[in-house]
């Protein structure tokens, strides 16, 4: 695959604007982890160690962090130019994510039951805030995930876009996948310790 000059170019520049994109994505959230620690553990409602559960965290973290892995063995096959072994892990993928969404809905939904909603307190409305849109941002990969299964298998378009458009997927899969550690850190961690 001889790609111009040009392309090239136009390629590196979509990376840049990606990466810049990125790099505000993680200013917002630098910003809710900080309204996080300010706020927690707040003076009314419960305290978050009432709340989580060691398991749900565990069980959501073991299925989103190893979809980073199978992220790049998808990656691999789009080296090869094996587009079977490229759909059957992103497809894995696909199935991590959804399972880690099904957890943190579930947590989500327990709480909410347990009449602890986001204005219960400022811990939860913090929490909801920085946890939730980390879950938004897991479902919106969940649907660029269903368009690159699309694209590849569907509608074709030149293999050089699809590796593109791949790649920067891929960076952003494991830059949520690099937010959800911190939130293990700075939100769970502390409080199941």
């Amino acid at each position: 695959m001889n790609l111009s000059q040009y392309e090239k170019d136009l390629f590196a520049d979509k990376k840049l604007g990606f990466f810049i994109y990125l790099g505000v994505e993680a200013v917002m959230f630098l910003t809710l982890f900080i309204t996080y620690l300010i706020f927690t553990p707040s003076s009314e409602g419960p305290a978050p160690s009432d709340l989580f559960s060691v398991v749900t965290v565990v069980m959501s973290s073991i299925f989103l962090l190893s979809s980073s892995g199978t992220v790049m063995l998808a990656e691999k096959g789009i080296e090869r130019a094996h587009d079977q072994k490229t759909i059957t892990w992103l497809i894995i993928t696909l199935i991590l994510a959804v399972v880690f969404l099904v957890f943190e809905i579930n947590e989500f939904s327990g709480f909410l039951s347990d009449g602890y909603g986001i204005s219960t307190s400022s811990f939860l409305s913090s929490y909801y805030v920085l946890v939730g849109l980390h879950a938004a941002h897991v479902l919106f990969g969940c649907g660029w995930m269903i368009i690159l299964l699309i694209q590849l298998k569907g509608i074709h378009i030149p293999y050089h876009l699809f590796v593109e458009k791949f790649k920067i997927f891929s960076y952003y899969w494991h830059f949520v996948d690099i937010v959800w550690i911190f939130i293990i850190l700075f939100v769970y961690a502390k409080y199941l310790i």
